[in-house]
């Protein structure tokens, strides 16, 4: 598609009554509301599935590349943001232990046949929290603010060719983006800088929609521990900073990628991208996504499926950007369910440290329903205050918590504890015996016993080449080379407690 075609596709897309649009989306969550009541939404188990992004590096200097399009419909992986970033999407399955093997096997499947096909134009999948070396040639500004005007319509120029992402830099004057990442100067006037940032989705579908409340109330509970533990994206790219390397190493984030998707999209005033509250109802839930406001409106047709009886909530859910989020659809009434989206946990280091987030996730959303546990009263200042302690430090975070026994702690050795022995006391009420349990667990507790994460081996390897005296842009460089090496002897098979031997 050429840029003109693009800036048509925009303006027709910007000319949509907002006003019509939005009084389909109330009629659609009154209809949607029906149905949850109905029982439409509940499922006999519950069920469990991934998004699963990356972004492309030439396979010899391990720089940023670009994928290109017709690779990616080849592989079948989606497309993202800009034109290094690809998706992959599992088929959603019961929360069993054929469930989770079908879940890895999909992913170490569907990646080394990727694998196979991009090393072959030079191109290597990385999964990452955030990528720091821009292309060959250019600089990660110029990569990341490049754009030209068509027609009055802005364009980034290496970003998807997806009319939405585009538009959201035309709405309303457009968007002017300061990134608000300690000691990082980057501003943009489109969307494109979010492509910095590479991350996974677990899903969970819970059994009997009018439940979601009390799930969704844990899962924000969990949020600020499994993103202590799950932390990679302490840098980006060097030459983004407008401070010395001392600074930047000692009061740096462990997480730079929340600040860079809240900074980027929370533009006006408007806190968009934010630490959800609870819900009291599912259908407080279902018009909290019908009240926010919608970026970039589009009046849509039926295609035949059945959530298109909702394809305009469906579409303000494309912008309803919250750390965890409730999720209403499906292809077929059969398929149609409830399910809590958990947003925060970057790429990781391997396949099998990303299947342990989706079944310590899931594992704990069912053993401290099934249990009742006391969590559930932790003030939810408390866990939003947990969410962002754990962005900017880690593991070293300080965090409160609510023990089995009722009792509130600030001590991370019990919290951490508790908090795998009951994402293992979930997957044992699934059906998966000790030594399964053990496989999906393990990589999680191992951080924990070494007070280690990706983010800390990465800012561990840059803080000693900089002590030895190598320039801060030539330690990220080094580190990240030796990241994505370590990565591509790992990936499919092995886990990131290898690279710690």
């Amino acid at each position: 598609m050429t840029a003109s075609d693009l800036a048509a596709r925009v303006n027709e897309v910007l000319s949509v009554d907002a006003d019509e649009f939005q009084r389909r989306v109330e009629r659609e969550a009154e209809d949607l509301k029906a149905e949850v009541r109905e029982g439409t939404f509940d499922n006999p188990q519950g069920i469990v599935g991934l998004e699963y992004e990356f972004y492309g590096v030439d396979t010899d200097d391990h720089h940023l590349k670009r994928v290109p399009r017709r690779l990616l419909q080849y592989i079948g992986f989606e497309k993202e943001l800009g034109l290094h970033n690809a998706e992959m999407q599992t088929t959603p399955q019961p929360l069993s232990k054929y469930g989770l093997r079908a879940q890895t096997a999909e992913v170490q499947a569907r990646l080394d046949a990727a694998l196979r096909e991009t090393r072959s134009s030079g191109i290597d999948l990385v999964s990452d929290g955030i990528w720091t070396v821009p292309p060959v040639g250019e600089t990660a500004e110029n990569y990341l603010s490049d754009s030209v005007e068509d027609g009055g319509v802005r364009i980034a120029t290496n970003m998807s060719d997806a009319v939405r992402y585009h538009a959201m830099a035309n709405v309303d004057g457009g968007i002017r983006m300061q990134l608000d990442v300690p000691h990082v100067s980057l501003s943009a006037d489109t969307v494109m800088p979010e492509s910095l940032i590479t991350s996974l989705q677990p899903h969970y579908q819970v059994s009997h929609a009018p439940d979601l409340p009390d799930y969704f109330a844990y899962a924000l509970r969990i949020a600020g521990p499994l993103l202590a533990l799950g932390v990679n994206s302490p840098f980006v790219p060097p030459e983004l900073y407008d401070a010395d390397p001392e600074t930047v190493l000692e009061e740096g984030w462990m997480e730079s990628r929340v600040g860079i998707f809240e900074s980027f999209l929370n533009t006006g005033g408007e806190n968009k991208v934010r630490f959800p509250r609870d819900f009291e109802s599912v259908e407080d839930a279902i018009d909290d996504i019908a009240a926010d406001r919608t970026v970039v409106p589009m009046l849509t047709d039926d295609t035949g499926r059945f959530d298109d009886r909702f394809a305009h909530l469906r579409h303000t859910h494309g912008s309803y950007w919250r750390w965890v989020r409730p999720v209403f659809d499906g292809p077929t009434k059969s398929a149609a369910n409830a399910r809590i989206e958990f947003r925060p946990v970057p790429g990781q280091p391997t396949v099998r440290d990303t299947v342990a987030f989706l079944a310590a996730y899931a594992g704990l959303l069912e053993s401290l329903y099934a249990r009742d546990h006391p969590l559930r009263s932790l003030p939810w200042e408390a866990a939003r205050d947990n969410f962002y302690a754990a962005v900017e430090d880690g593991l070293d975070g300080e965090f409160r918590w609510v023990t089995t026994d009722g009792e509130e702690t600030t001590n991370s050795a019990v919290l951490f504890d508790e908090l795998l022995e009951h994402a293992r006391d979930g997957l044992a009420l699934r059906g998966l015996s000790e030594r399964e349990i053990s496989q999906y667990i393990e990589p999680l507790g191992v951080r924990v016993d070494r007070g280690v994460t990706p983010a800390s081996w990465k800012h561990d390897r840059v803080s000693e080449r900089v002590e030895a005296g190598t320039p801060f842009d030539e330690a990220v460089y080094a580190m990240q080379t030796d990241y994505i090496e370590n990565q591509r002897e790992t990936l499919v098979e092995g886990s990131f407690v290898d690279w710690l031997s």
